[in-house]
């Protein structure tokens, strides 16, 4: 590690505008949904970019198919995604991401960073993932100060879809995949430092039922009530969490109805679906198929059942393991402990492995309390991580650590 000694002292030197940067990012609302403010978070970015000397190229991203208020498939735009790519024919080739969206919208009373002591934030997206934006770009300008750059090949792709599943973006990572040796992708660690070695895979379903409208009076036997089918389908499907192991089934919304005076024929209920195993997928749709073709005879309904399985489950297999050992070594030179655990969350990771490419996927700093008005970034976290990041690649370009993980 001596012989990069300067340039991690560099990054040592990057915590106040490290710190900074976070607290500017994280200050302008980039919802997902939200595509003036992505717009935003993307200009804020392009000085930072620059440093990295290479163009910054915009990639559209395909709209969003939808199930509206109507039970009707619509779309909905994304933002584009920004690339950064160097050196596309050196003999090492890394691909490296992390999303600019976040879950607050843009009316959201959390909507300000602020410090809560001299070693945490509290603030919309500090660390999930402006954080892990940070630690990346003050990585990557840290290996390009190095004169061993010119062995390494990179690709930095900023999408703007991963908090509701990166649908635009799925097929840019399936065609990326390809392309590199191996991954890195920066979000969050564990609140205690701890690294994701496996991940659940995850789908969104949304099953539009139809009913018969009728006067809830006069002429209520006629009617055939959408909402109650409804209901019944999402107690079903909250009752499989007690019969499939390692699977876990969401039910988080049901729309429809009206005037209490009317048989409702129209509802619409939203559920997300984990898995542990892939062949688990399979098992879960089986079982939505089914609950729905049981509400539809019961109750005399029509049922259409919309999504998929967006996020196949992430497998802690014999190349990651390997990857997984690297990260260990340079963590260990610099006197970060690193362990590894199982997550029930998806990522981008968890495309880019189906895809084939060996990644390691939580590479930012140290927080936790995500998606909730108590997200939080560890401070002295930053510096420490952009530097196990740093050094990992500079070990990679000068073949200190061989590429056994892809080819």
């Amino acid at each position: 590690m001596a012989e990069f000694e300067s340039i991690l002292a560099w990054i040592d030197e990057q915590a106040d505008r490290m710190r900074s940067m976070v607290i500017e990012l994280a200050n302008i609302n980039s919802n997902t949904r939200n595509l003036d403010g992505l717009q935003r978070v993307q200009n804020a970015l392009r000085p930072h970019l620059g440093r990295l000397g290479t163009e910054i190229e915009i990639i559209p991203l395909s709209p969003e198919q939808v199930i509206d208020s109507k039970g009707q498939v619509a779309v909905s735009p994304l933002a584009p995604a920004l690339r950064l790519r160097k050196r596309s024919t050196a003999p090492i080739q890394v691909f490296l991401n992390i999303h600019l969206d976040t879950v607050y919208p843009k009316d959201d009373a959390f909507g300000a960073v602020e410090q809560l002591d001299g070693d945490t934030l509290r603030g919309p997206g500090v660390i999930d993932a402006k954080g892990g934006l940070v630690v990346l770009l003050t990585a990557l300008e840290a290996v390009e100060r190095s004169e061993v750059a010119q062995d390494l090949g990179w690709e930095l792709f900023l999408n703007t879809d991963e908090e509701i599943g990166s649908p635009g973006s799925s097929g840019y990572f399936a065609e990326a995949a390809g392309r590199f040796h191996l991954g890195l992708l920066f979000e969050p660690a564990m609140p205690d430092g701890a690294l994701v070695s496996e991940r659940k895979g995850s789908g969104n379903f949304s099953l539009v039922v139809r009913g018969r409208a009728a006067h809830a009076g006069r002429d209520f036997g006629s009617g055939r009530n959408a909402v109650v089918a409804a209901s019944e389908f999402a107690i079903a499907v909250h009752r499989l969490n007690e019969t499939i192991p390692g699977v876990t089934l969401n039910v988080a919304r049901i729309e429809g109805g009206g005037p209490a005076n009317v048989v409702p024929d129209l509802a619409i209920c939203r559920l997300n679906a984990r898995v542990s195993r892939r062949e688990d997928q399979a098992m879960v749709e089986l079982n939505l198929k089914r609950l729905s073709d049981e509400v539809v005879k019961r109750y005399e309904v029509s049922a259409e059942l919309h999504g998929r399985f967006s996020s196949p489950p992430k497998q802690f297999d014999s190349r990651t393991r390997a990857l997984a050992e690297h990260v260990e070594a340079c963590a260990k030179e610099l006197g970060i402990p690193i362990t590894w655990r199982s997550s029930g969350g998806a990522s981008d990771g968890n495309k880019l492995a189906a895809a084939g490419l060996t990644v390691i996927d939580t590479l930012g700093p140290i927080g936790g309390d995500l998606h909730s008005h108590n997200e939080y970034l560890v401070l002295s976290s930053l510096a420490p991580r952009a530097k196990l990041a740093a050094l990992l690649l500079l070990k990679f370009a000068t073949g200190q650590i061989e590429l056994a993980v892809n080819a």
